[in-house]
């Protein structure tokens, strides 16, 4: 057998007895998500796109409550939804978290994960108002019409929706909303330690995950059950300094400038986890060609360095194998007529589930190798695991795919972005990007630009994807 049909083997393999191992029928008595729910879900998504949830605006207490109030509507008491407040640099914002009650009381609930919050935009760049919702083309723009709006309105439509049908679940349901993901996740914090949240067997995140779909419509989707973690580093010269007329060997840029070029020639060993494996075999089958045999390689030997090269070719590929570290700001000099007394380069590292933070800080001194030179850690490093390969979940994630987008296969797959998931990850709380939004690549990949859209008719398709996996998890109790 070929290297390539090795490849495609075992991911076939690899991903058949992950996800699709006997994928039983759902119940035909449920009923359907009605244009009414639609109508509902979308009204939603706006008021909350119109809520301009950026740091800096105090505007997270005001969404939150806007979805309290529909849910109290719904019929979810007072006491099952809770505001969970936090002063973060003198502004306020909360964590939401929301409880559907189950019958079993001593069953591990399940925990639904979202943001409410979203990187500011500025409205001279766009297209149109950021925080305005508008619909154009089949798109609704707006600020967090992907990142994370149509993830927690999905599901807080499906919440109302349920409550509506008279559905009670085996266990409880429980909605964990955070107010400050994209600046620093204090409100996760606070979620994890929720005595309702921290029983959680698991966690579905609905801002990870998701799919692609192509002009032809050929869909994909992954459930991501691991995450890259972050971490920044200072990496500075200093000098005594003196004046431009008499410049002299020992220069802090000079100096610093050695150690850059250190760091862009570092490499971080080939690794593979549980779930990269799968991904990367399945990517080999995939592309087939020298990156296909490259990456075959690799999974037989992280050594192969001629095989690295060739993946390395590919940086959105070969980021799936190793820690990266890079060079993303630099300041130096104090004055144009000065000898620079201080240089200073921020690196940002991208860590291997798994990998200490420690250990990467110490690959970066070793590579520099200049004691002049000081490397400190800015501000706080999370370190998070993989989540493991839970085959009944995967089996169920997948029936709620298809019953959405018939014959499509899921696949487990690692991120090199963040996510509240790794805080919960990192608390014993194995976590899933289990979103069901597809987008088209990479005209919709828009979070965090400029003319943010989410697509209305997948948006909406999302209502019976969260309906049957809430219904179907709901149903049992462990």
């Amino acid at each position: 057998m070929t290297m390539y049909g090795s490849a495609r083997r075992m991911a076939a393999v690899a991903l058949v007895s992950v996800c699709s191992a006997a994928l039983p029928a759902m119940a035909q008595t449920e009923p359907a998500v009605s244009d009414a729910d639609r109508t509902m879900a979308r009204a939603i998504l706006e008021e909350a796109i119109a809520v301009p949830t950026a740091k800096g605006r105090g505007q997270v207490p005001v969404l939150a409550e806007k979805f309290a109030k529909r849910l109290r509507e719904a019929g979810f008491r007072a006491d099952e939804i809770e505001m969970l407040p936090i002063e973060i640099e003198g502004e306020k914002t909360v964590g939401l978290v929301v409880r559907y009650a189950g019958r079993n009381p001593l069953a591990k609930p399940i925990a639904f994960l979202g943001h409410m919050d979203v990187v500011d935009a500025l409205k001279e760049n766009w297209a149109t108002d950021p925080y305005v919702p508008v619909e154009k083309d089949g798109y609704i723009y707006g600020r967090g019409s992907t990142d994370n709006k149509a993830g927690v309105t999905a599901l807080v439509a499906s919440f109302i929706r349920l409550k509506k049908s008279g559905f009670v679940p085996q266990r409880d349901l429980l909605l964990a909303f955070s107010g400050d993901e994209e600046t620093g996740m204090q409100t996760t914090r606070l979620l994890i330690q929720h005595p309702l949240v921290a029983r959680a067997e698991y966690a579905l995140n609905s801002d990870a995950g998701g799919g692609t779909v192509t002009t032809e419509g050929k869909y994909d989707f992954n459930i991501q059950a691991a995450e890259k973690t972050n971490a920044s580093f200072a990496i500075s010269a200093t000098n005594a300094g003196g004046h431009s007329s008499a410049p002299r060997p020992d220069n802090a840029i000079y100096d610093l400038a050695d150690a850059i070029k250190k760091v862009q020639a570092l490499r971080f060993p080939v690794e593979f986890n549980q779930i990269t494996r799968i991904m990367v075999a399945d990517l080999a089958a995939e592309k087939g060609g020298a990156l296909g045999a490259a990456l075959t390689a690799l999974l037989a030997n992280p050594a192969d360095a001629a095989a690295r090269a060739e993946v390395e070719k590919y940086p959105q590929y070969s980021n799936l194998l190793q820690t990266t570290c890079v060079g993303t700001m630099l300041q130096a000099g104090n004055a144009p007529n000065a000898l620079p007394q201080n240089a200073t380069l921020t690196v940002n590292c991208r860590i291997f589930p798994g990998t200490p933070v420690a250990a990467v800080q110490a690959k970066l001194v070793e590579a520099i190798g200049n004691d002049k030179i000081r490397l400190s850690l800015i501000g706080e490093a999370v370190e998070s695991p993989v989540s493991p390969v839970n085959p009944a979940l995967f089996a169920t994630l997948q029936r709620a795919v298809r019953r959405v987008y018939p014959g499509v296969t899921l696949k487990p797959s690692m991120s090199s972005g963040g996510t509240d998931g790794r805080e919960f990850r990192k608390r014993g709380i194995p976590t899933y990007g289990a979103g069901a939004l597809p987008l088209r690549m990479p005209e919709d990949s828009r979070a965090h630009g400029t003319d943010e859209r989410v697509p209305i008719a997948a948006y909406l398709r999302q209502l019976d994807y969260w309906d049957g996996l809430l219904r179907d998890l709901g149903s049992r109790a462990k």
